[in-house]
């Protein structure tokens, strides 16, 4: 799976991969992994969002081909990896070591580490465990994987900014179920019975993308769409499967080893009115990490494509790119 050569690259499109394969990583699970840039330029890698999505053609744009060599994969279970959807063998343990035989097939010695929301996430424990393979780090909507988190963003501010959604949330489950609302839903998107995981893994997906919008297009839940099974979201699945199990961590495992990131430059972009990863988090994470800083962007909330929030994320990387230079 080595890059092939600039010269031999089959578009003059920038941003057209150098290479793309499917690598296996054992425990049957093969990885889709493709690179973009140069061969000679800053190591880097980037890390989606989820658990669950994949990597886009436009998160190449973040990364300026005539400076960076970027890798991009789609986790296990995740977009064009297989097998699809998959939870066996599919811990964030495995994951780390993926991004290790990556970063050894493609023979970096170290790389800049980018990631976004559960992209963070993955990104934070691994550069714990490899301080020593991480030049730098960039993290947009910083997400710890705690469970109090994942509360907070589908009791407290669901309720707090969408009162009528926080209703339509709840009465998906029966009664005695909504006093613990999430971890009813993780049960529920879990079971093996498709009458009771398809109306909660789409609840799921759909209050899930409202409290990640500035502006949601459907601040409701469509109760008489909730049982179809036709393009079912995959997302809630490998959601539930990681959060019931505490992303496989420790309780406040990334905070509390924050302080192996001493060494390593890094800047976290942050939507001021993120519902789902909200500033609070950056700073916390910031206050352990000295050569952390926060960038907040006024006027965004959660995604990506939210304004200001992706030009945001490209400066990161070109300004952390810079420190390492230095």
């Amino acid at each position: 799976m080595a890059p092939e050569a600039d010269a031999a690259r089959p578009s003059r499109d920038p941003i057209a991969p150098l290479s793309s394969d499917m690598l296996g990583v054992g425990d049957g699970h093969e990885l889709y992994v493709e690179s973009v840039g140069h061969t000679g330029g800053i190591p880097a890698v980037y890390l989606h969002g989820g658990p669950g999505s994949g990597c886009q053609p436009d998160h190449r744009r973040l990364f300026d081909p005539e400076r960076f060599h970027t890798v991009l994969f789609d986790q296990r279970g995740c977009g064009r990896s297989r097998p699809k959807g998959t939870q066996e063998s599919n811990t964030l343990p495995h994951l780390i070591a993926d991004m290790e035989l990556i970063r050894d097939r493609f023979g970096f010695e170290t790389w800049i580490v980018v990631g976004g929301s559960w992209g963070a996430t993955l990104a934070l424990a691994y550069a714990q465990a490899h301080p020593e393979r991480v030049s730098g780090l960039v993290l947009r909507a910083t997400f710890l994987g705690t469970t109090a988190e994942v509360e907070t963003a589908f009791t407290t501010m669901l309720s707090r900014f969408y009162p009528d959604l926080h209703d339509d949330f709840l009465q998906v489950l029966p009664e005695q179920e909504r006093g613990q609302p999430v971890q009813a839903y993780f049960r529920r998107i879990l079971d093996p019975d498709p009458m009771v995981h398809i109306p909660a893994a789409r609840a799921w997906h759909d209050t899930e993308r409202a409290l990640s919008e500035m502006t949601p297009a459907r601040p409701r839940l469509e109760r008489a769409q909730l049982n179809a099974s036709r393009s079912l979201p995959t997302t809630p699945f490998m959601e539930a499967h990681y959060f019931i199990h505490d992303c496989f961590m420790r309780p406040n495992q990334l905070l509390d080893e924050a302080g192996r990131l001493a060494d390593i430059p890094g800047i976290i972009v942050q939507g001021r009115y993120d519902l789902l990863c909200p500033p609070a988090t950056s700073q916390a994470l910031a206050a352990r990490w000295p050569r952390a800083e926060v960038r907040i962007v006024e006027g965004a909330g959660h995604t990506l494509y939210d304004p200001g929030v992706r030009d945001a994320v490209m400066k990161a990387i070109a300004d952390v790119a810079s420190r390492i230079a230095k």
